[in-house]
């Protein structure tokens, strides 16, 4: 079994629904015993003319390829009723896969670590609540060490 870390993220509708609904659905893909940061907001990176995000991390224990982790999400994300009309748009729910163990993987649709990882904000901030002492793969920094040097100047908030 290797940690695997998400992000969930939701600036549409009721927001904290769609996380807990998204939580609910992989603890039931990868085992009830799951773990969930608290939820941050930050305004929307990338295509800032939006709505706030609200952004969580977890962490869950998985023998599942990447591959099918993959395919899992982005079939939540298809059943919550995301919809992929532009690129950082605003979304009922979005589900990246940043971590999984130490395994570095770069495919046609997928790359481990999230390549962007350690210039957002939002992702570490969440990610560091749950496993400060993680050593990223690639750049071989700690998460707290990735937040501490963050170039990302938005502000994330801690809703609960």
């Amino acid at each position: 079994m290797r940690p695997l870390y998400l992000l969930l993220g939701s600036n549409l509708g009721d927001r904290v629904s769609f996380l807990q609904e998204a939580f609910d659905r992989l603890s039931g893909i990868f085992g009830e015993s799951g773990q969930k940061s608290s939820l941050y907001e930050t305004a929307a990176w990338g295509l800032e003319n939006q709505p706030a995000f609200l952004n969580q991390a977890l962490l869950f224990q998985t023998d599942l390829p990447p591959d099918q982790v993959l395919a899992h999400t982005q079939q939540i994300e298809q059943d919550l009723g995301r919809e992929r009309k532009e690129r950082w748009g605003a979304r009922v729910i979005d589900i990246d896969i940043l971590l999984y163990g130490n395994t570095i993987l770069e495919t046609q649709n997928l790359t481990i670590p999230h390549p962007h990882l350690h210039q957002r904000r939002f992702t570490l901030a969440p990610l560091a609540e749950l496993s400060p002492s993680f050593v990223h793969p690639v750049l071989k920094k700690t998460i707290a060490q990735l937040l501490a040097d963050c170039p990302d100047p938005l502000e994330v908030t801690l809703m609960c």
